[in-house]
């Protein structure tokens, strides 16, 4: 990142210098700003991303909250905003199952996202969504408030040791209901893995094959098991320290208004953007960002009751 940097700083002094003769390099010189701007913002982001998995791939599933219809839309929202967010990044990312909802949106969806810092970027996604709107499923054209969980998990790399004993689980198999082509459903190719002492339960339905299933869907299970032996810990020393930490998860961190006006505010960082389509499209970093700057300086705030108004 440094050569990178020291290249558009060498690139950028030439194009001044060729205007200051007189050449017509505006619009070079322009991209060529707007290109340092980029990598400088990429360089500090990664800069304040030192976590054990920050580097690592991420693995995000999103689940409606109560409300039905409505919610199941809008955590098909969220979906499509950071499958946009992806392409925007470049990242590669992949559905792994996808539950569709009965009238519309989706019961669940879950995918792995990978590139380079992507569990460290999208950890600052996990949480409550809150949109609120005038519903396009209610003929009285009434305002709605929907709710959405985000949760975000890094992916371990085959040499972390996760224990898990094949007597712990119960493992279903069914046909596959959501996108991926026809083929998902002419066999129980999809796979649903309980963990039985945590209750945890992971499905799988995106590939062809019934046994590359049960090997993605055991990845994600690793992964979310590691998670909760990590707060387990987490916990235990917290009740050593004497220190007691609000759960935060029950809070909506980030609400996203289309009535009575337009606004997207962040509860924590206390971010505010108007344009509201345009985070709905995947231009989110503005919110990543200032939750990863404040986090590293112990400025983080937590969503509060009026937050909720």
């Amino acid at each position: 990142m440094v050569d990178t940097l020291k290249t558009r700083e060498d690139d950028l002094s030439v194009l001044v210098e060729w205007a200051q003769q007189g050449e017509a390099v505006e619009h070079d010189l322009g991209e060529a700003l707007d290109a340092l701007g980029r990598d400088v913002d990429a360089a500090e982001t990664k800069k304040i991303l030192g976590g054990v998995h920050d580097q690592k791939n991420a693995i995000v599933t999103i689940h409606p909250g109560a409300g039905g219809t409505e919610s199941q839309d809008w955590a098909e929202m969220l979906l499509r905003m950071y499958l946009r967010w992806t392409e925007r990044k470049g990242l590669h990312r992949e559905v792994m199952d996808y539950q569709p909802g009965d009238e519309a949106g989706i019961k669940s969806a879950t995918l792995t996202i990978s590139g380079d810092y992507a569990y460290g970027m999208l950890s600052a996604e996990a949480g409550v969504h809150r949109l609120v709107r005038i519903s396009p499923f209610d003929q009285a054209a009434r305002r709605h408030t929907s709710f959405a969980s985000v949760y975000v998990w890094p992916e371990l790399p085959d040499d972390v040791e996760v224990e898990i004993d094949e007597k712990d689980l119960r493992i279903d198999t069914y046909r596959s209901s959501g996108c991926g082509g026809q083929h998902l459903n002419v066999t129980d190719s999809a796979v649903r893995i309980t963990h039985l002492p945590s209750g945890i339960v992971v499905t799988c339905q995106n590939e062809r094959s019934q046994g590359r299933n049960r090997d993605s869907a055991m990845k994600v299970l690793r992964s979310r098991l590691y998670d909760l032996k990590m707060k387990e810990q987490q916990a235990k020393l917290d009740q050593l320290g004497g220190e007691k930490r609000e759960i935060a998860f029950g809070s909506q961190i980030r609400s996203y208004v289309l009535h009575p006006y337009q606004m997207v505010k962040d509860h924590r960082t206390k971010e505010e953007v108007g344009d509201i389509n345009r985070i709905l499209d995947g231009d989110i970093d503005i919110f990543i960002k200032a939750y990863l700057k404040q986090k590293a300086a112990g400025t983080l705030g937590q969503p509060s009751a009026a937050d909720n108004d």
